[in-house]
């Protein structure tokens, strides 16, 4: 059953979705922002948006549906885990690895791993098919993820992905010569106009994505770089290396036609190296790191011998 709750406001001028978060504790903003958009969220009996500014006294009525049970099996997969403690668990995630379950892809996932191995251990705020999931890396792209073992580690590990106190590193071998020794990439991300599967950059209805770099070392045609993210939008490292001309060597997606030559490497050379967070429950500042794959590295040492 659907469980309606009602509530008068006590506030003045606050976002409805904003306030509805501190009210819920069990519930990240994400999700109350999902009601919303679902119009299951009411102010005095008429629906509203998310950005709503409530007045005091304003009667709000929030529906909260039965969570839907789906069968994600736990399965032995074994995990490369850096560091793990009652709250946390940061793991480097392998290339290749979904991290949750979706339609047609239910097995074999990090969540199904992660069932395994934590049990009942892990935040339910993102439902049963992605339990302890605050963020994600594309399949193909490997390293550093923090996993929330609670409810109240996540909410504060997604208040602090939102609000851009998150440290996220990664490296990536690209296409062609990067002549700059730096440089930041400020351009808006949305879907595709032509391939909705797609990311691209959408200049009229994209978000805002901030990427910027540095070059590490450069090759006969291609480079080796080190990135770091504002945002976190879909696809936004690769989308922004594309457009700019040097795609991530291997994708697929973005690789466009014109790459200079077939690398040896499964997937995308694209790693999420460092990871730096205050912890949800001490406060402390931390900060992981995982070293690049086998493939990776061995790519990396044939650029260099120029083989």
């Amino acid at each position: 059953m659907k469980e309606k709750i009602e509530l008068l406001s006590d506030a003045k001028d606050i976002r409805i979705d904003k306030w509805l978060s501190n009210k819920f504790e069990g519930y990240s903003r994400t999700y109350i922002q999902k009601l919303i958009n679902n119009n299951l969220v009411t102010v005095n009996e008429q629906i509203v948006k998310r950005d709503y500014k409530l007045k005091i006294g304003n009667k709000i009525s929030i529906i909260i549906p039965e969570d839907t049970k789906l069968e994600i099996t736990p399965e032995k997969i074994n995990l490369n885990i850096i560091y793990e403690d009652n709250a946390i668990l940061v793991i480097n995630k392998p290339k290749g690895m979904v991290v949750h379950p979706a339609y047609g892809n239910y097995t074999g996932t990090l969540v199904n791993a992660l069932m395994n191995y934590c049990g009942n251990d892990l935040s339910d705020i993102n439902g049963v098919i992605r339990p302890g999931i605050v963020h994600r890396l594309d399949k193909d792209t490997s390293g550093v993820l923090v996993v929330a073992k609670n409810n109240k580690a996540h909410k504060e590990l997604s208040e602090a992905l939102k609000n851009h106190k998150v440290k996220k590193v990664y490296v990536a071998l690209v296409n062609g010569v990067i002549n700059e020794n730096s440089g930041t990439i400020d351009l808006p991300i949305g879907r595709h106009p032509a391939n909705r599967k797609k990311m691209a950059v959408n200049i009229e209805n994209g978000k805002e994505a901030v990427t910027s770099f540095r070059v590490i070392e450069r090759f006969a045609d291609a480079t080796y770089i080190e990135l770091m993210i504002k945002t976190g939008r879909t696809h936004q490292i690769r989308v922004h290396l594309s457009y700019i001309g040097h795609p991530v060597i291997g994708d697929k997606i973005y690789g466009g036609k014109n790459i200079n030559r077939n690398y040896e490497i499964a997937g995308h050379a694209l790693h999420a190296k460092v990871l730096g967070l205050i912890h949800p429950i001490t406060g402390d500042y931390m900060e992981f790191e995982a070293d690049i794959p086998e493939d990776f590295d061995k790519l990396l040492t044939s650029l260099r011998k120029g083989t």
